[in-house]
């Protein structure tokens, strides 16, 4: 096998430009793509610098808005990125210690369920 890393993973969103919205501006993400053919919209984010990206899926059968749990998101500052998306209105949990290390979880507009975690 050959694999190097993850490209995309796809995240079901119900609405595409408050997802947008939330991974952009309040997370902080890149946008690498935003391109619509006909009534499929392609809307691709990545944290800057990241091998892999995300896709905001909106309409694609077998995923539903907010059935996606356990995307880890690495930082390099656990506390401030806690206050500045409270700050923001995000309900965050934590942070907390974790015999494998300190994180906190969060829910993007649709309940996609996130995880920050230190490095």
């Amino acid at each position: 096998m050959n694999i190097t890393h993850v490209r995309l993973l796809t995240v079901p969103v119900s609405d595409q430009d408050a997802a947008k919205s939330f991974y952009a501006d309040t997370l902080g993400f890149e946008v690498v793509a935003d391109q619509s053919t006909g009534p499929v919209r392609w809307l691709q984010l990545a944290p800057k610098g990241a091998q892999t990206n995300v896709v905001l899926a909106a309409h694609v059968p077998g995923h539903t808005p907010g059935s996606l749990h356990g995307l880890i998101l690495e930082t390099s500052d656990l506390d401030a990125d806690c206050a500045r998306l409270r700050q923001a209105g995000v309900d965050v949990d934590g942070p907390q210690d974790l015999p494998w290390g300190r994180q906190a979880t969060l829910t993007d507009p649709d309940g996609n369920g996130l995880v920050l975690a230190e490095a």
